[in-house]
């Protein structure tokens, strides 16, 4: 049986590799012509040391100097020795240009835009190599604008297993991605993007998850929840969506159908427009309870603008509340950067 290793680089650019049953990842690295760091090959000089963020595996030999038993119990393990034993994350602390590698190109064709409000809009790609697009869920990719010389920045709001890709786009004046989808964009258009990109990407579920989302933020958040369909949920998963105004609210169906397909998964709104006529009117931090923080124990994971994240930070500090992990994506909603 194979297994699909994802090396997430320091600049952020993330590349895939499929191991064999006995290959270890440093030798399907290379194989697939990806140098990761690598000097001695039989675990004693620690060049190629990473961190395993999610996944299992045998960690094969190697000496003291090269992987202390504390480095190893954090994570950290050494790609000339470990053998996967299922689909692997590995930090890799190099950056893909240093590994003689890039982030992929890929196009298709446009196969459904979806006007889901005045505010925002939804499109599919089918590629012409989906087999050859492997990414993980949360990560985003660089979108060329047909038309222009503009690229933005998108994440996934489909599965990694869905077979088109799709996206959500806050439509705003002046935004290049905006006049196309508004004006112009026509199904069998044709996209180009680059990527998977980003180390903000859904773990092991090995403990409770908050799911923190404003405005098309919610995005990435959807693609981990198709996810969440396809395996047992064991931990409590809870979803806080928060939007300026009602135009802004979409989704919800979706969401709803969530609840119903994935075990321990429930979710809110929120809209901060005070005449909304949504039944929580505010900010997200507004429905963050002692029942989503498990008293520490949980994995945030939180996708929009910067004014968001900080008033998040600013609360959890303020309530003296340390998550185990706080995983967070900014992005700034404006004519010269889209999301």
């Amino acid at each position: 049986m194979s297994y699909q290793v994802a090396l997430s680089f320091e600049d952020g650019v993330t590349r895939f590799v499929t191991c064999g049953p006995t290959e270890t990842v440093a030798e399907a690295s290379y194989r697939s012509r990806i140098n990761i760091p690598l000097d001695c090959r039989d675990g004693a000089c620690g060049t190629c040391k990473a961190r395993c963020v999610s996944g299992t595996y045998d960690g094969g030999d190697y000496i003291e100097d090269a992987l202390t038993d504390e480095e190893a119990a954090a994570g950290y393990a050494l790609p000339c020795q470990m053998v996967p034993h299922s689909d692997l994350v590995l930090e890799i602390p190099a950056t893909s240009q240093f590994a003689k590698t890039g982030a992929a190109a890929h196009t298709g064709s446009i196969s459904e835009l979806r006007r889901l409000s005045a505010t925002t809009v939804a499109f599919s790609v089918e590629l012409d190599d989906r087999d050859q697009l492997a990414f993980l869920p949360g990560q985003y990719v660089n979108v060329a604008v047909p038309g222009t010389d503009a690229t933005r920045s998108y994440s996934f709001s489909s599965g990694p297993a869905d077979k088109a890709v799709s996206f959500l786009v806050r439509l705003t004046e002046g935004g290049v991605m905006s006049q196309y989808l508004r004006d112009r964009a026509e199904v069998g258009d044709r996209v180009e993007f680059t990527g998977p990109l980003g180390s903000f990407f859904l773990r092991d579920l090995i403990r409770p998850a908050l799911l923190l989302a404003g405005g098309t933020g919610l995005a990435p958040l959807l693609s981990m929840l198709e996810r969440l369909t396809e395996v047992e949920v064991a931990h409590p998963v809870h979803l806080v969506y928060g939007v300026s105004t009602d135009a802004d609210l979409v989704e919800l169906d979706r969401l709803r159908d969530y609840a119903e397909r994935i075990s321990r998964f429930t979710f809110d709104h929120c809209v901060a427009d005070p005449a909304s006529t949504a039944e929580h009117k505010g900010y997200v931090t507004s429905l963050l309870g002692p029942q989503h923080l498990h008293d520490g124990d949980v994995d945030v994971y939180l996708c929009g603008p910067p004014a968001m994240v900080e008033a998040v930070r600013g609360q959890l500090r303020d309530t003296g509340v340390n998550p185990a992990n706080f995983y967070t994506e900014k992005f700034t909603v404006a004519a010269e950067a889209g999301r």
